[in-house]
């Protein structure tokens, strides 16, 4: 008997939907456990298919962290570039739209940051060369905002917006795994919420 098709032939389910759960799925488990810990095992029970099944839509373990990756890593780009673009470098307007629609970005798949970020990624591989390519395009960016902001604050040395690049990037980690321990804060929530806590900051160290 043939297959329909767009039928992955599990249950009646769409391939496209089936694909769509296993990306969910593995995207939570690369975020969650890092892409050494995570089991393609734990990925295939999590959407009631086979590993087999996974193997035949994704290849590999590499070719599926990718397949996560590429998504997220793209949708973060964008949102970073369109913030910025319309913050025009004015503090604390720009950081605040970065950091909004990085939040926009992530909802739905909050852990995907960390997919991104993995210190696991086996060094060397595909995996880590892809990732490392998205972080260089992103952190070329911060550079960028930072050393804009601190020239409109006075300052041109770059060793403080080398400095600043780094806090900003652990800062936003560090937001994001609060983020996901609560889970009711909407990305509009999370702007709001950075937005009173910069200007507590700017009244503390101004």
């Amino acid at each position: 008997m043939t297959t329909p098709k767009g039928r992955a032939g599990t249950k009646g389910v769409p391939r496209a939907q089936r694909e769509r759960q296993i990306l969910a799925a593995a995207t939570e488990e690369f975020g969650r456990r890092g892409y050494e810990a995570a089991s393609l095992a734990a990925i295939a029970a999590r959407v009631g298919v086979t590993k087999t099944l996974l193997h035949q839509y994704f290849g590999a373990k590499q070719d599926l962290y990718l397949a996560c990756l590429t998504p997220i890593g793209d949708r973060l780009l964008d949102a970073v570039r369109t913030a910025m673009d319309e913050g025009g470098g004015a503090m604390p307007r720009t950081p605040l739209l970065v950091l909004r629609n990085i939040f926009t970005a992530l909802e739905g798949r909050r852990e995907a940051w960390f997919v991104l970020y993995d210190a696991t990624l086996p060094a060397g591989g595909e995996a880590a060369r892809a990732a490392a390519r998205y972080r260089e395009a992103i952190d070329r960016l911060a550079a960028r905002g930072t050393a804009d902001l601190l020239r409109a604050a006075g300052s041109g040395d770059a060793l403080d917006a080398e400095a600043l690049s780094h806090a900003w990037r652990g800062m936003v980690t560090a937001l994001v795994r609060w983020w996901i321990r609560h889970p009711d804060q909407s990305p509009q929530a999370m702007a709001d919420r950075c937005a009173r806590l910069f200007a507590a900051a700017g009244r503390a160290f101004g």
